[in-house]
C-alpha cells in the first residue's frame, strides 16, 4: 500500500495529477518537464524533487492507474457468471476498456510497463491458467486502446473485445 496519497493542492499532488492528464492523452516521448511543471503550476525542479525524474513521475501515475484498471478488472472477474470463464475474461477486458478510455488514460496503459512485471499478463494469465493466453489478451487489449489513441470509434475496438472467442474450462 502507498505510503501516502497525494493532496491535489500540494505541488507533489498537483504533478500527479497533471501527470495523469498528460501522460493519459499522449505518449511519453511527446511529453516536456516543462510542460508538466506548467500544468502543475510548479517549476521543473519540483519533479526533480518529488520523482526524481520525469520517468519517475510516470512510473509513479502508472502505477496508481494501472492499480485502478486491476481492481477493477478483479470485480468484474469475481462478479462474472461463476460457470463461464470466457464470459468472465471477455467482461474484464470490457470493463477495463471502459475505464481506460472513459478516464483518457490511453497512452498510459495502451503499452506494457518498462522493465517491470506485467500485472495486466500476471492477471489474466492467473484467470485463463496460461502464460501465453495472458500474454495475448494483454497485447489484445492494449490494441484496442491504442486504436481508440489513434482515431478509432471506441465503440469498434470494445466490439472486438466482446467478440473474442475464448475456449477456457470453467
Amino acid at each position: 500500500m502507498r505510503e501516502w496519497i497525494p493532496i491535489s493542492t500540494s505541488p507533489k499532488g498537483r504533478l500527479a495529477l497533471a501527470a495523469v492528464q498528460t501522460f493519459g492523452g499522449r505518449a511519453f516521448d511527446e511529453v516536456t518537464v516543462g510542460e508538466l511543471a506548467a500544468a502543475a503550476d510548479v517549476t521543473t525542479g519540483a519533479i526533480y524533487h518529488h520523482f526524481g525524474s520525469k520517468l519517475g513521475l510516470y512510473e509513479f501515475v502508472r502505477e496508481d492507474v494501472e492499480r485502478r484498471l486491476l481492481d477493477r478488472m478483479e470485480g468484474a472477474l469475481a462478479a462474472g457468471s461463476a460457470g463461464d470463464a470466457s464470459a468472465r475474461v471477455r467482461g474484464a477486458l470490457v470493463v477495463g476498456f471502459d475505464f481506460a478510455v472513459r478516464e483518457r488514460f490511453l497512452h498510459l496503459l495502451g503499452a506494457p510497463p518498462a522493465g517491470a512485471e506485467d500485472r495486466l499478463v500476471a492477471l489474466l494469465a492467473a484467470t485463463t491458467s496460461s502464460p501465453v493466453l495472458g500474454r495475448v489478451l494483454a497485447a489484445g487489449w492494449r490494441a484496442a486502446l491504442a486504436a481508440v489513441a489513434y482515431g478509432a470509434d471506441p465503440d469498434e475496438s470494445r466490439a472486438a473485445l466482446r467478440a473474442l472467442d475464448l475456449r477456457l474450462a470453467a
